[in-house]
């Protein structure tokens, strides 16, 4: 018996000794790829407990982050060397990254619990006889906010919900255009106008319109729709109409009329004015936008676009805008504990272009970006300068296009002939992480024209 016990223990310290001088080599051969399995783990856990629990939990921030070890990005500087050099800064898209800082630290303020029973009908509000996918909680926050910004009336005015302002955009066309014409109503809009306006305008080929091209260069009779971006994507500049003719439709769309980006003169006052979130608070993922329609008619022509295209708007999303605008009001109003969004934002995209125009200056006239002029902002009480969500570059010299010249250096961007001007500009995102944009602003720095 003391032999059989002998033997046995022997053996377990045999597998032990030989499970342990495993464990080791492992751990040696795959160090640093633990962050890696405890991120997948934990991921496809979170996937597996969602199904089995009737309730989702959504917040701001990133559900793959954890919020207590957030720390303030902007203050911190990443490591940039000559073995970066190869690394693809891609500034093409505005994706609003820059803003998910501010929303890791709002906690419970941005966090909604959608029960599982919620949301499950296709109605939101059946009294509303133009927009019945419009939830009103939704509906309260937008005309909240802009009276606490006060960059849009919003009385008398229809509010129509979208999924994004790109939707929104397509149902005021079709709105817009009379169905009985023997021929498609022209879409201008003066240029660089909005890389997208072409291609969403004439992607259906829709017998109702089609794009009509530079608005200054226009000269066909008859009505048409003038869409005005102000300020402008990609130039950052303040737009009017520029057509003014009695049989023209204006559609005005105001992505960037906030005051992170731009000194907020007045409430915008027009017939049909496009807004988007994915902008406003750099909540591009919830696909929403609104739109602020004067005319009843063309607001319900503008829902049954909609209808007919995606059958309203997802409910969940509504909700949670709600909450996020609810946060940026009451962040202007209440000044509590914290900056307000805008505040924080201003300051930011100040800083941004602080530092873009000093790495723009150390090229020695290899490219230039355009001057603004301070004005009054109604919001901040105070003359400001505008701070575009994308910088309209140009090369200078023998640089004759500039989007290929910089990609030569693993810096993506958008070309000037996408908005229908030369292609020695090109459109870079103002907006990306904190990380590609110091890597941008050294590259651009460093980069001669040899």
């Amino acid at each position: 018996m003391a032999k059989l016990q002998s033997v046995f223990s022997m053996r377990h310290m045999l597998v032990l000794s030989l499970a342990l001088n495993v464990s080791f080599i492992l751990r040696i051969l795959y160090d640093g790829t633990q962050d890696l399995f405890f991120f997948s783990y934990n991921h496809h856990q979170g996937q597996t407990s969602n199904l089995h629990n009737p309730r989702l939990l959504i917040s701001s921030s990133s559900s793959f982050s954890n919020s207590s070890s957030s720390t303030c990005k902007d203050h911190q500087q990443p490591s940039i060397n000559n073995n970066n050099k190869n690394r693809v800064i891609n500034l093409d898209h505005g994706d609003p990254t820059v803003y998910e800082e501010f929303w890791r630290e709002s906690g419970e303020k941005t966090t909604i619990t959608i029960p599982g029973w919620q949301s499950m009908s296709y109605f939101s509000d059946v009294s509303n006889k133009v927009c019945w996918f419009l939830e009103p909680e939704f509906a309260k926050e937008v005309v909240r906010l802009h009276g606490v910004v006060g960059n849009a009336v919003t009385e008398d005015r229809h509010i129509i919900v979208g999924t994004g302002s790109s939707q929104l955009f397509l149902a005021a066309l079709y709105a817009l255009s009379p169905t009985d014409s023997l021929e498609p109503m022209s879409v201008v809009s003066a240029s660089p106008y909005y890389s997208s306006y072409p291609s969403m305008t004439d992607y259906q080929k829709s017998g109702l319109y089609k794009w009509g091209g530079d608005a200054e260069k226009f000269e066909k009779s008859g009505p048409y729709i003038e869409l005005v971006t102000s300020p402008n994507n990609p130039d950052g500049c303040v737009r009017r109409s520029v057509l003014n003719r009695t049989e023209g439709l204006l559609v005005h769309d105001l992505a960037y009329y906030w005051p992170h980006y731009t000194p907020i003169s007045s409430p915008a006052d027009h017939d049909l004015t496009l807004f988007t979130l994915s902008k406003a608070t750099g909540h591009a993922g919830m696909r929403i936008g609104w739109a602020l329609v004067k005319d009843k008619e063309v607001a319900k022509k503008m829902t049954k676009f909609i209808e007919l295209n995606t059958i309203g708007v997802s409910k969940d999303s509504q909700l949670r805008a709600a909450k996020v605008m609810r946060a940026v009001s009451d962040g202007c109003e209440l000044q509590g504990d914290g900056e307000s969004f805008f505040k924080f934002s201003h300051k930011l995209m100040s800083n941004r272009w602080k530092q873009l125009r000093e790495a723009v200056h150390r090229s020695n006239g290899l490219f230039s970006v355009p001057t603004f002029s301070p004005s009054f902002c109604t919001f901040f009480n105070q003359n400001l300068e505008p701070h575009p969500a994308f910088v309209w570059l140009k090369c200078e010299g023998n640089v004759e296009d500039c989007e290929r010249f910089l990609r030569g250096h693993n810096i993506l961007t958008r070309s000037g002939t996408h908005f229908g001007v030369s292609q020695q500009y090109v459109r870079i995102s103002m907006l990306d992480t904190h990380e590609n944009f110091m890597h941008f602003l050294h590259r651009l720095s460093t980069i001669n024209s040899r």
